[in-house]
């Protein structure tokens, strides 16, 4: 089963779910500011793309932090943010079942996608 990690009001997560919508993409939508993401689930995705591909650094969320908090930031300081403040993931996250896709470009997801269309 595939599934859109991110944020409902996000607007390039709407642009993304539009495109699946469109494309009768059949996916689960995991909105991580109501249920959370858990430690283990952004570990993989460091592990896949790196911690400076899923950690939002050009959001407010960020950019709001404290010069202590933006220094020295390696995997594990960027995980412990990420936990804390859910809105520094990058948005949308989608798992296919075969690995994850970090961000929304049309073209990315019809080629990620192909044959799964209803």
């Amino acid at each position: 089963m595939i599934t859109m990690y991110g944020i409902k009001n996000c607007d390039t997560i709407k642009k993304a779910r539009n495109w699946l919508d469109n494309e009768r993409v059949v996916y689960n939508f995991h909105d991580y500011k109501v249920s959370g993401v858990d430690k283990g689930r952004l570990e993989e995705w460091v592990m896949e793309h790196g911690w400076e591909t899923i950690l939002n650094r050009s959001g407010t969320t960020f950019k709001a932090l404290d010069a202590g908090d933006k220094a020295h930031i390696d995997a594990d300081k960027a995980i412990l943010l990420m936990l804390a403040n859910p809105s520094m993931i990058k948005r949308p996250i989608l798992d296919t079942g075969k690995g994850t896709i970090v961000g929304f470009k049309a073209t990315t997801y019809e080629n990620a996608l192909q044959g799964v269309k209803a």
